[in-house]
């Protein structure tokens, strides 16, 4: 039986990783193109991309993430999460391949007091969201076989996250002031990835859904949660975002609800704290090997 073989934009990222990394469980091939190949500022590059290979499914992981530059470079932000999503979906659909996107808590304001369910209003509070939105309206006007997963708080072993730079803080400085009022929900960017092989390949309903580690935390909790594991122990302060002011404001709540990929998916998230234990445990071996 003929392995489906899967497009994946974004492939070095953490998510991308994370696909790489699962595709042999999921019974499917990842082919996760270098820029050099698929370069999603070159709309030529888009379309021959998606034309050059038989498709189970395109996953589009790739982003324009630095969220803070975002502020200052918004055309850049806009050409990598808006337009190309937008010719990916086009490209997609002219050869009845099912997109799936990843997208971000950043739609949302953050105002709202309990997890956002997927059908609530949007409201951006800078470039990178508003990016992101756009990204999101493309893909729905284009591709009518869609699937926008919108997840938050990205963390794995590899690449740049909040857990390997407190472990990297916390070896160089006796204090950290960590922010405590944000509310997220911390999540493995390994899970994402499996969310993502399991849409690929089992096939379901169409539309967007949110996946995130279950529980909540505050960058605050997490960090703590790091240093619970480690043998280095900072003092961890909690401070107030107005006390780490920063280009472009986050929402203060960023927590997603997962009932619906549950019950059209039977996807379960495991508990945040589970997902960074394992982040953890592969770091620290991987740091006395």
């Amino acid at each position: 039986m003929t392995r489906p073989a899967i497009l994946v934009t974004g492939g070095s990222g953490q998510v991308g990783t994370g696909l790489r990394r699962l595709a042999d469980r999921f019974g499917a091939t990842v082919v996760a193109p270098g820029r050099d190949t698929l370069d999603l500022a070159a709309p030529d590059s888009i379309a021959a991309a998606v034309a050059g290979g038989d498709w189970a499914a395109i996953i589009n992981c790739a982003a324009y993430t630095a969220v803070d530059r975002a502020e200052s470079e918004p055309e850049a932000a806009h050409a990598v999460n808006a337009t190309a999503p937008g010719l990916l979906a086009e490209a997609a659909a002219t050869r009845g391949i099912r997109l799936i996107h990843v997208s971000t808590d950043y739609v949302f304001d953050g105002s709202k007091p309990t997890p956002y369910e997927e059908d609530d209003p949007i409201a951006p509070l800078g470039v990178y969201g508003a990016s992101k939105a756009a990204g999101e309206q493309a893909v729905r006007a284009a591709a009518p076989d869609h699937v926008i997963l919108r997840t938050a708080w990205v963390v794995s072993p590899w690449g740049r996250n909040f857990v390997k730079t407190m472990l990297r803080l916390g070896a160089e400085r006796p204090e950290l002031g960590v922010v405590a009022d944000q509310v997220g929900c911390p999540t493995s960017a390994e899970d994402i990835a499996e969310a993502l092989l399991r849409i690929a390949t089992t096939g379901g309903p169409a539309g967007t859904y949110h996946f995130v580690n279950a529980g909540a935390a505050s960058w605050f909790d997490l960090a703590t949660a790091v240093f619970e594991r480690t043998a280095f122990t900072p003092v961890v302060r909690p401070i107030a975002t107005a006390d780490y002011p920063t280009p472009a404001r986050r929402p203060a709540n960023s927590r997603l609800a997962t009932a619906k990929i549950g019950r059209d998916y039977a996807i379960a998230p495991r508990p945040w704290r589970e997902a960074i234990d394992a982040i953890l445990d592969e770091l620290l071996e991987a740091e006395s090997a």
